[in-house]
């Protein structure tokens, strides 16, 4: 469940299940593991038997997932599905800046963003008789990436740098960061998706005009810039690995360690 759906259904709540949801909150995220998504499921469920005003049933099903938190600890954020961090990066000193970058190929396609505090995503994509992305299918995964980074925190760090390579998605960011939400790339389509009430680029553009903190900058790909060559290299990983068997996860934290080595040594925007 996106942090945006998470907070729109616990608004809905009644005080009682409202403070009992909020602190299951770290089980609602996408995980590896089976215990932790079996409370985060239990959840899910409660919310939307609440969301029908079955609180009766709502109320069992957070009893259940309660009691099974109470024999496991909550999820760490390298946890969770494509996710991960490379922790001795946690404590380095100067700005949060991050990197985001998207990669397709034929019917495959990758995203991924990695931070200079250790954070780290990727995430593969493929295509459908329904895909929304239309004529602008790299640029609507470059904006997908970013997305992809902003929901890996609950709120994302307030002043963060995100650098992107492709300088019409920053232009995009910015006009909505001014308030142009409706902008949106050309065929991308508005329709209702089956798993959520918007579409991720609404969703974003939205998320961006409320953050004028955030700063969206151009730098120029394949040119030796640490973070960018680690998004890069994180959306490859995740292309490929779609049609290629391979250990995805230690070779993207190697990755990321080896860019933020060389980023903090050379840190530059």
């Amino acid at each position: 469940m996106r942090p945006d759906e998470f907070l729109r259904a616990l608004a809905q709540l009644p005080p009682p299940l409202h403070d009992r949801v909020l602190i299951l909150r770290p089980y609602t995220r996408a995980t590896r593991c089976d215990d932790c998504q079996g409370i985060g499921d239990a959840v899910h469920l409660a919310l939307t038997a609440a969301h029908y005003d079955e609180l009766t049933s709502a109320d069992e099903l957070l009893g259940t997932a309660e009691r099974l938190a109470a024999a496991h600890a909550p999820p760490r954020p390298d946890q969770q599905r494509g996710r991960g961090r490379v922790v001795r990066w946690s404590q380095a000193s100067g700005p949060l800046v991050a990197a985001s970058d998207a990669s397709w190929k034929g019917r495959a396609g990758g995203i991924g963003y990695v931070v200079s505090d250790g954070h780290y995503g990727l995430l593969g994509r493929g295509t459908g008789r329904l895909d929304p992305t239309g004529i602008s299918r790299v640029l609507v995964n470059e904006l997908r990436a970013v997305d992809y980074l902003l929901t890996g925190y609950d709120e994302a760090p307030v002043g963060m740098t995100v650098l992107l390579d492709c300088l019409v998605a920053v232009r995009y960011l910015h006009r909505w960061q001014a308030g142009e939400t409706d902008a949106m790339p050309a065929g991308y389509s508005l329709r209702r998706r089956r798993w959520s009430d918007k579409p991720t680029l609404v969703r974003l553009a939205e998320q961006v005009a409320r953050r004028p903190d955030l700063t969206f900058a151009h730098v120029k790909g394949h040119s030796g810039h640490a973070l960018n060559e680690a998004a890069d290299g994180l959306s490859h990983m995740a292309r490929r690995r779609r049609e290629e068997s391979f250990d995805l996860r230690p070779r993207a934290h190697a990755l990321v360690d080896a860019f933020l080595r060389d980023w903090h040594a050379n840190a530059t925007l």
